[in-house]
């Protein structure tokens, strides 16, 4: 039975990937074509599936760091958000009510609101995925979309308390005991090495994290993202990360198929649902507001928007729980799942462009602007710089220092991670913050004496688009740029970038050539 849940995410994950769409809505596609095929999922599914959500939890607790939650556009965004979008679903069911639709008509205030409560969250494993997928989760429109999914999982923590009664155990305090542990933590992911144990130990620290949280009452997912977030500052904390990756990768794909398996539609259902799929609009006017109002740029307000529209699976879980109390009946339960699924596959479609559609509609987003942006998104000018190394991972930072060994400090380096760069700055290194695919970034840079730039991302797409935005500002100096395939350096060499190093072959040809200087 397995054989054919694997079977059908390929078939159908391949075949959408075929026409350039994310996996994701294949699965999702699978799920629906299995439900509908009668094929019955077993518990192995359900595993997979909160064994995936688990570690993304984990993952996404590697990469945030706890001041982030603490700002004003995360937490102000998330609660005037949620207020804001509970009462319009409350005004729009009233009003498809007094039109005659029997499924809103029904529908008293107390349940118009949880509907609308279920609708307020946002799908942290579909925007991760996107996230992820695109190389943004440590970019600021990033960030900000991830310490919303967390404030949003804090309020799913207390709503579950409520809605169930379970009040968390009086050891819950001990908790707090994790804080001070940190340092334990650190020298047990020291002591697993870079092999099989680095996997092995985040499984041990996610999986944990879960199980503490739970024998205490509490949310273990919430477990898992504490974890992450305790061991964010450790410097194997990306290692750890990618080490994980594929895992946590192929376990999600248990949670989209499990989602076709919730029910299937009747037609009223499916047309119930495609309105709250395009009350998604709603949703992103609603997120891209208050951004603006929080004095955020336009594209950051424009991109973490657009990501944030979508419904989340813990809309199926206060759904679910409405139904179990007699409030809700269980046609809601379907059309949700609808609304979910469809929400997934225009996120994935849509956000796969966004950078295209800002670059089309920026004059008119800028508008929205506040006149005053915050500190942080204040772009500053490196002085004397001649060449400019965008990207300062691994391959990145080790262009940087040797270029800045080699000519000096006409050598400026760029990252999209801000604590990345704030460390870098600590050690006297001519770095500053910026995301490569900012078109206001490269629009208030001045590059008249910039020779070269080195794009050192983490996709051949991303580098694409950099230098698309470059040649259009009139910049004539060369561009190098890194890949990992064969068929990404023809692709990256069309499109006008002048050198493309292929790090996996040319580090081989580069290691042989300083080796044999050993010997002549």
């Amino acid at each position: 039975m397995e054989f054919i849940w694997i079977l059908f995410a390929f078939i159908c994950g391949l075949a959408v990937k075929l026409v350039n769409l994310p996996p994701l809505i294949g699965f999702l596609a699978a799920g629906f074509i299995l439900n509908f095929m009668q094929v019955q999922p077993s518990s192995i599914l359900e595993h997979l599936s909160n064994l995936g959500i688990t570690l993304m939890l984990f993952c996404i607790g590697l990469k945030l760091h706890v001041k982030d939650l603490l700002k004003r556009e995360v937490w102000a965004s998330t609660i005037g958000h949620m207020g804001a979008w509970t009462i319009l679903i409350i005004g729009v069911a009233s009003l498809l009510g007094i039109v005659g639709l029997h499924a809103f008509e029904i529908l008293s205030l107390r349940t118009a609101a949880l509907i609308g409560f279920a609708l307020s969250f946002s799908s942290t494993v579909c925007i991760v995925k996107l996230l992820e997928e695109a190389g943004e989760m440590k970019t600021r429109h990033g960030q900000l979309a991830l310490g919303i999914l967390v404030m949003q999982d804090i309020v799913a923590v207390v709503f579950l308390v409520l809605a169930t009664g379970k009040v968390p155990s009086i050891w819950a305090v001990l908790l707090f005991a994790l804080i001070p542990l940190r340092p334990v933590l650190g020298k047990l992911l020291n002591k697993s090495g870079h092999g099989e144990m680095l996997p092995l130990t985040g499984l041990f620290f996610a999986l944990g994290g879960y199980e503490l949280f739970y024998l205490v009452g509490v949310k273990g997912d919430l477990g898992a993202l504490i974890m992450g977030i305790l061991l964010a500052s450790h410097t194997k904390a990306s290692e750890l990360n990618k080490s994980l990756m594929n895992f946590k990768d192929l376990f999600l794909i248990g949670f989209f198929l499990s989602i076709g398996f919730s029910a299937l539609p009747t037609w009223s259902m499916l047309g119930l649902s495609l309105i709250l799929t395009v009350l998604l609009v709603v949703k992103f006017l609603l997120f891209f507001y208050f951004f603006n109002s929080l004095r955020l740029r336009g594209r950051t307000s424009f991109l973490g928007a657009l990501a944030l529209s979508n419904y989340s699976e813990f809309g199926l879980i206060v759904v679910a729980l409405s139904v179990q109390a007699g409030w809700i009946s269980n046609d809601w339960l379907v059309i949700l799942a609808l609304a979910v699924s469809f929400s997934f596959v225009i996120t994935s479609v849509f956000y796969r462009k966004a950078h295209s559609y800002f670059r089309r509609y920026k004059d008119t987003i800028r508008r929205y602007e506040n006149a005053v942006p915050l500190p942080e998104d204040c772009f500053e000018q490196p002085k004397n710089m001649e060449v400019l190394v965008v990207g300062l991972g691994r391959v990145g930072r080790g262009a940087f220092e040797s270029l800045t060994g080699m000519i000096g400090n006409v050598v400026a380096g760029m990252d999209a991670d801000q604590f990345r760069i704030k460390q870098m700055q600590n050690d006297q290194h001519n770095v500053f913050f910026g995301d490569g695919e900012d078109v206001d970034l490269w629009e208030h840079l001045d590059l008249t004496n910039v020779k070269l730039i080195l794009l050192a991302l983490p996709s051949a797409d991303d580098s694409v688009n950099v230098v698309k935005q470059l040649r259009s500002g009139g910049f004539r100096g060369q561009v190098a740029a890194i890949a990992r395939y064969h068929d990404e350096r023809d692709y990256m060499l069309k499109a006008g970038i002048d050198n493309v190093f292929n790090f996996y072959t040319e580090a081989g040809t580069g290691f042989a050539e300083e080796s044999l200087s050993l010997i002549r």
